[in-house]
């Protein structure tokens, strides 16, 4: 026998209170993540033009 839909609870303004807030720390985390996440790209990028002092880039040994 298929289960007869069930009506969700009545909305009380201490739910939609927690669930701003949720949603605006979750978006505040969003953001922060994404910002890092591009400071961190662009240092690499740095990292990666700028050659190295001292001795010319050799080609890594292997792994194995």
């Amino acid at each position: 026998m298929p289960k007869t839909p069930k009506s969700s609870p009545p909305k009380t303004a201490k739910t939609k209170a927690n669930r701003a807030k949720r949603r605006r720390l979750l978006l505040a985390l969003r953001l922060t993540v994404r910002k890092e996440k591009l400071e961190r790209a662009e240092r690499h990028a740095g990292i990666k033009q700028e050659p190295r002092a001292g001795k010319p880039r050799t080609r890594r040994a292997s792994r194995r």
